[in-house]
């Protein structure tokens, strides 16, 4: 099987910090990771490379010169081949035009069994670029997925609801974006990461796609973030640690005190 992972270099958000007068974020001397829910997405295509002999597992990526690093993180979780996307007119991107650009090096590469990508990047949260892959490319999609499994030419996947999960059956090629509920990530290997500093990462430009310039980048991109802040902290809550009993009698003494609950509720 051929299998492709699109995975994001994204700025570790427990270091993340906002300028309070320009309400952006302040990537400078921000240590970058593998977005979370894209190492659940690479996981799902190694574990079905493991299960499938002879399958291959690409991973591709839209970013700056330093996204080297990620892949060949991901070469050493087992990926076969890396392909980077790096031009000045990709940068200041939205959704929309990432996607544009993505879908456009998919379709270079080859035809794939199953393309993955994680729910969301957890600098943007949007959610959107896996489904927008999907509608570019004219693939079948199944978002949040949980748990999949191969039944011949379909696979069968859990799609995560709010209450329960869907069960799904879908005909490759197809498009999945992954949740962490999917699968544990593996860790890189030593030989492994000996191994990918020793291949070979395939980088293309803008020229190289044959994309038109009114597709990529910021002045192409219809989404505008007007601030980036931090919400105010909450008041800090109430732990009560007496028997259930005792605690349920404080409870509602300060639901009463509060005017929340008054006489005969």
């Amino acid at each position: 099987m051929e299998l492709l992972v699109c995975v994001k270099q994204v700025p570790n958000t427990n270091e993340v910090r906002i300028d309070p007068k320009t309400n952006v974020l302040i990537r400078e001397g921000v240590a970058s990771i593998l977005n979370p829910d894209d190492a659940n997405a690479l996981e799902a295509a190694l574990a079905i490379k493991d299960q499938v002999p002879g399958s291959r597992v690409t991973v591709l990526s839209m970013g700056p010169p330093q996204a080297d690093i990620l892949l060949r993180e991901c070469l050493a979780m087992g990926a076969d081949e890396a392909v980077l996307l790096s031009a000045r007119e990709f940068a200041g991107a939205d959704t929309w035009a990432t996607s544009n650009v993505l879908a456009a090096a998919i379709e270079k590469l080859g035809k794939f069994d199953i393309i993955f990508a994680g729910r969301q990047a957890i600098d943007g949260d949007t959610a959107q670029v896996g489904p927008q892959i999907a509608t570019k490319l004219d693939l079948p999609q199944v978002t949040y997925v949980e748990h999949i499994s191969l039944d011949g030419e379909n696979v069968i996947v859990h799609r995560a609801l709010e209450d329960g999960y869907e069960v799904i059956r879908v005909k490759m090629p197809m498009l999945l974006t992954a949740v962490k509920q999917l699968n544990t990530p593996r860790y890189m290997s030593i030989r492994g990461i000996y191994d990918a500093y020793k291949k070979q990462i395939t980088v293309w430009g803008f020229d190289d796609l044959g994309i038109a310039k009114d597709q990529v980048g910021f002045d192409s991109s219809p989404t505008f973030v007007i601030r980036s802040y931090t919400p105010p902290a909450k008041g800090k809550g109430i732990v009560f640690t007496d028997d259930p009993q005792a605690s349920v009698k404080k409870l509602t003494e300060i639901l009463f005190a509060k005017k929340i609950l008054r006489g005969g509720e």
